[in-house]
Parts: structure tokens; sequence; C-alpha cells
């Protein structure tokens, strides 16, 4: 009797049949040898029926034919792939064969395209089925995940929150959609002079444009308010003649002193008006000569540990920021690196390792050794045995994991990172950093505060010194270059100098040791004069593209109240593997624009629109508590602790509730005026950048 491998896509069963030695020549959509067949979708072969195949009347949007809730969902094989559905189906039902691997992605979309393909070809219970999960594409770890592979009934609540999430979607935006559309398009497309309009609602998309709106407007609205700082130029001991200023200290408000808590303060370091920062600089100015006695001075050693490990979020995050280029991009680059062996399966949500494998992991840093830009390092922590007792670590926490664990490098392959885009060997070089570090000591640094006192008002100075940088060395590509700062001086170590309002202030040690040379309480220091700073307050940023995927991805954080907070945490909008597709579908729908080169995240007039008719109908779809709890849902179902029949009959129910909801409502005409409040700054938008390309002609 015979076994049959299906992968995913052909590229995986080709790693499958090389892993497992099967040689023979690639038939007409598989490759047989011996007692063995490897097979392959080609992604998704099977999907859900449209409304129409249920009743022909349902192919014209009406309110009288929704809300559209089947009792039992229809299924049917994709056209453009219908010739491999029809090889895949032949082959998991031959005779011969009576051992079935699933090896499609190991994750909850992976099982979902198998047991669609199981449904529709009417694959019979008798045959042996075993799901093959796998972390990366290794032929060591493919090997590892057939040896190992579990009975497929084992991952049958994976599969009900699978089928769940694509009944929900499916349901929402077939319901909601019809529904808004039909409520609201006619007046969308007689505001805008569009052809044709249709609201595309989903559960997660319509949260995320609800962030991007609710974050503009907030900018929008925005009221900068000015602030004034009074700041110390504090100079050397009085007997000394040199009058050098050494460092500013900045003046704060402190108990039981003259301001505290006072009305005319923005925060306790700045006064509201200018007028009061001079008086207050007025009455330090008396008596002459002006010093500052220290009133404490502390020094402290301070650790930074090495971050934890690359999730897709975290490392979407960092591509965003250092190469400008969007999630989707970096998931497929990621996603080839995983198909080279050079890495392991990229779409995880956890930034920790399985117990199992940091026992295993001196073969990834062996492998690293050939590596040429961090070989050495990699070497070093073989070498110095590094990675024993790395079990004991924060890197490493089994209850941490649910389908996979973070991404690393594979350690294999590695010769290959030469040969790829400078773009693709970056993000590759990221990863091994960032894995590399875990090995490391960590950073030390010196943190010397100190506090000064004139006429009983409190000025306050911070200093930070790298005193020993440990991960840093492999963890920071920049350590040890030397850059220019933005204020024109010469910043080491990879540290950017800025000046910041309350910020410590990046100094080498020796000038830091310096500094505090015979320093201590009651020490009295020279005043070279009193400066007003004034600062402004800055409106919230807007997302960039990797910024929006850590604020799905900790959905919870968004909550204010503490008690929902706490029930969903954990919870995300979206999933590592949903949440670059939801941004791209944004964008293809004209709701957001994203600035290619700045990565910038900004709604569009529709996409404005768009929000407020779900504001004014469907609220709860813009709520993220209400998303993520949706998502916390299909977990539970993952995992068995909640039955599919009881997600089902709420999320049914939700649906049905609000379709009737919309359907009853008669608020055209309000939502008219909600859009007229948005329109001058569109239209002031527009105007701008007419008049900018005009100048730029001219």
């Amino acid at each position: 009797m015979k076994r049959v491998f299906i992968a995913e896509k052909p590229s995986v069963a080709q790693q499958f049949a090389t892993a497992l030695g099967v040689r023979g020549s690639r038939q007409n959509g598989y490759i047989e040898s011996g007692d063995d067949i490897i097979t392959w979708c080609v992604g998704h072969l099977v999907t859900m029926s449209y409304p129409e195949v249920y009743d022909p009347e349902m192919k014209r949007w009406k309110m009288e034919t929704i809300p559209f809730i089947p009792e039992d969902f229809k299924y049917e094989i994709i056209p453009a792939v219908a010739k491999q559905f029809k090889i895949v189906k032949e082959l998991l039902n031959r005779e011969d064969v009576d051992r079935i691997y699933v090896c499609t992605d190991s994750g909850r979309e992976g099982e979902y395209i198998y047991r669609l393909v199981d449904q529709m070809a009417e694959v019979p219970a008798t045959k042996q089925k075993f799901r093959v999960w796998i972390d990366s594409q290794t032929d060591e770890e493919i090997l590892r995940g057939v040896r190992e592979a579990k009975p497929l009934s084992e991952y049958d609540s994976l599969s009900d929150a699978a089928y769940l999430r694509a009944k929900e979607d499916y349901l929402m935006g077939i319901n909601f959609s019809r529904a808004l559309s039909l409520k609201y398009a006619w007046k969308i497309r007689e505001y805008l002079g569009m052809d044709k309009c249709v609201i595309a609602v989903g559960r997660v998309m319509t949260c995320v444009l609800g962030m991007i709106v609710e974050r503009e407007r907030s900018i929008r609205s925005f009221v900068p308010t000015p602030f004034y700082r009074v700041l110390a130029q504090v100079g050397k001991k009085p007997e000394e003649a040199d009058n050098t200023t050494l460092f500013e200290a900045e003046w704060r408000a402190v108990e039981g002193t003259k301001y505290w808590n006072s009305p005319e303060l923005y925060k306790e370091n700045g006064f509201k008006e200018k007028e009061k920062a001079e008086a207050l600089v007025k009455e330090l100015d008396e008596p002459i000569p002006v010093t500052l006695k220290v009133e404490k001075l502390t020094k402290k050693t301070e650790k930074k540990n090495p971050p934890l490990l690359y999730n897709l979020a975290e490392l979407q995050n960092d591509c965003s920021r250092i190469y400008k280029i969007n999630p989707s991009q970096t998931l497929e680059i990621v996603q080839e690196l995983y198909e080279k062996k050079m890495v392991t399966y990229p779409r995880t949500d956890a930034r920790v390792l399985s117990t199992a494998v940091s026992k295993e992991i001196h073969k990834n840093l062996r492998g690293l050794s050939a590596y040429p830009e961090l070989g050495s390092y990699a070497s070093y922590v073989v070498e110095k045995n590094a990675y024993k007792g790395l079990e004991k670590s924060r890197y490493v926490n089994d209850k941490q994991i649910t389908d996979h664990y973070a991404i690393i490098p594979t350690g294999q392959n590695v010769g290959q990172a030469g040969s790829l885009s400078a773009v693709k060997a970056g993000v590759y070089d990221l990863i091994v950093r960032r894995f590399l570090s875990i090995f490391f000591p960590p950073a030390e640094y010196q943190k010397v505060a100190i506090e000064l006192v004139r006429n009983g008002e409190h000025f306050f100075a911070n200093f930070k010194s790298l005193l020993k940088p440990g991960y840093l060395m492999i963890a920071d590509r920049n350590y040890g270059k030397k850059k220019e700062a933005k204020d024109g001086t010469e910043a080491k170590n990879g540290t950017e100098a800025k000046e910041e309002e309350g910020a410590e202030r990046m100094m080498d040690p020796e000038e830091a040791a310096r500094l505090v040379e015979g320093l201590r309480k009651g020490s009295v220091l020279s005043c070279n004069g009193f400066a007003i700073k004034e600062g402004t307050t800055s409106p919230p940023k807007r997302y960039a593209s990797g910024t929006l995927i850590l604020a799905m991805e900790n959905a919870g954080q968004l909550i204010e109240d503490e008690e929902l907070r706490e029930q969903i945490k954990g919870a995300g909008i979206g999933t590592s593997a949903t949440r670059d597709a939801i941004i791209s579908k944004l964008v293809k729908n004209q709701y957001i624009a994203l600035n290619q080169k700045t990565q910038i995240i900004t709604p569009t007039f529709l996409g404005e629109i768009i929000y407020d008719c779900v504001l004014y109908s469907i609220r709860g779809l813009l709520r993220a508590d209400l998303t993520a709890s949706w998502e916390k849902g299909l977990a539970g179902v993952a995992g068995g602790t909640i039955s599919s029949g009881e997600y089902l009959t709420k999320m049914t129910d939700y649906v049905t509730k609000y379709t009737n909801y919309v359907k009853g409502l008669n608020n055209q005409n309000q939502i008219t005026r909600v859009f007229d409040q948005t329109k001058p700054f569109y239209e002031g938008k527009s105007k701008a950048k007419t008049a900018k390309k005009k100048q730029k002609q001219e």
C-alpha cells in the first residue's frame, strides 16, 4: 500500500520530495516513486459558494433577501484550479493508498485548505490520515514532522476554528456589505459623483479602518499648547576661573515648593505662559553670585537585556521602519527565506522558543558560523558553550507558544545570503542579529542623576553612559560606527544624540566621570544663567504600516476599560497570517493611502465616509475590543475551550440583529451632514496639492 503527502503548493511539495528521497519523474500534478506519492494544492482549491448558488434571487442585492444565514454552507471547486483538484481527488481516493499525510502550512489557514479538499473529494474515513506539523523546511525538520505526525483528528478543533473564521467573514461580508450599500451607497455616489459604489465591510478590515480614521481625526482636531521650561546653565565650581557650561539642568516643581500643583503649570516642568517662566527666572537671578547646591547625586548601573526574538509583527514593524517596505513585502521576503530553508516558519505570533528546540539550538549556531557578516559571533557562542542553559532563560517558554515558535535562522544555506537582493539580505540579517544577541550578556549603562537647589527651587539633570555594549555589538547594525547627530555633533557607538523633554543625555563614560568628579551632596556649582525654552505639545503620530501591524497585534491595549482589557488580554485584531492582507485590501478599496517612501498611512475621503456610515449604523464593527474578542473566541474554539456550536450561534445572532437594525434606519440625510464636516479638509488638501504641482511645473 502507498502513502500520499499533500502540500500547500508545488515548491513545498518539491522540498518534501527531496527530504523523503522521492526521485520519481514529475507527473502531471504529482510525483510518484515506490510507495510514496507527493502532490500539492495551489493555495485554495475549494471556496464557499456565492449566495446565488443557494437562491438565484440572491444575485441581485435587495433588502428583502437579507439577513442571509444558510443552515448548511455550500462549497465549490475554484474553476481556475479545477484540473489540480481532480488530480488530488483521484490520488487521495486511489485504492492502493491507505495513508494520507497532510503537509499544508502548519496553521489555521493551512488546516482549512486541506479540510475543504478532503470534504469535496469525499475521502473515505477508513483511510489513515496524519498531520505533519513543521517549523522550517529543512530536510531534518521535514523528516521529524513525518516521523512524529499525529492523527489528523487531533486537529479537529483547529479545523472547527478555521471553518468558523471563514463563515464569520462570509456572513458579515455579505450581510453587512449589502445592508450598508443598499442603505447608503446611493448617497455616496451622489455626494462624490461616483458611477458606482459598494461599501465593503469586514470583521477585521472595518475595525482597522476605524483605527486609522480615529487617529487622523485626533491629529486634525489637535490644538497645540505652548509651554515654557526653565533650564539652568550649570558650570564648574565657583572658585574655578573657567566658567564653561558643563550641562543643563531642568527646573521642576516638587512637593513642598512654591509651584507644586499650581494651575499655572503645564505638567510639573513647564509653565503655560512665558511671563510666568520669566518671573521664576527673575526670582532665581537673586542673590549674586548665582550658584546651585547639589541636593542629591546618585549613580547606578542598569542592565538592558537583549530583546525577545522576532515574531512576524515585530519583524514587519522593523522592516517598515528600517527598509521602508510594507508588511506584505516583508512577509513575502520571509516566506521566500523560509522556502530556501534559511529561516523558520514566518506566520507566528510567538517571540520565544520551545524547550525542545532550545536543546538543539547548537545546530543553528554551528550553521551560522559560515555566515560572513556574523559568523565569528556564532562561532564564539559555540566555542564558549554560551548556548547552554538557554532552556531556563526568558527566551524559552512553552506556554507562550500556540502554533509555532519565534522566527529564527535555521543555520542552513547561509551561503545564499550573498546572492539575495540588498533588502532581502537585510531582512535575513535582522533575523540573524536578533537571534544571536540572546546568547550575549546584557548591555550595561551607568546612570547619573543630579538634583540641584537654588532659592528653594529644584533642578534635575540625568546622564547615561554605555559601560559594556554586551549584545548591542550584534543587535545594533551601527555599533562602533561614527555618525552625525541631529545637532551636528558626533554620536558614538550607534547612539544618536538627541534632545527631548526630560530625556537622558547620552555621553561617553570618561566624559561622565569627569562631569561628576569630586561632586557630592552639598557641593556648590556656578550657574551661567537661566534659559527659557519654548516647547509645543505634539499631536499623536500617524500610523506607519509597521506600527499599525503592532497596534493590530496588541489591540487589547487600545481598550480603556481595565476589566475588559484584562479579559481579552493577548487577543489581537486579525492574525499574523492575515494582517498584511487587511492593510493591502484597504489600500485596494481606496479607503486608505499608503506612502511607499515613508510607509505612513492616512485615510482617504472615501475611507472617512465609509467610517461614518458604519459609525452611525453598526458601530461595534469599529470597536477594537469586540473584534479582538471574536479572535480570542476563535482561539478558544481551536483550543477546545469553546464549542463551535456556541460560537456559531452567537455570531449568527449578531449578524441577524444588526442587519435588521440597518434595514430599519432612516438616517441618510444625517449621514450627509456628517460628510460635510469632513469635506473642507479634503478640498483644502486637493487645492494645496494642485498649487504645489503648478509651482513645480513653473
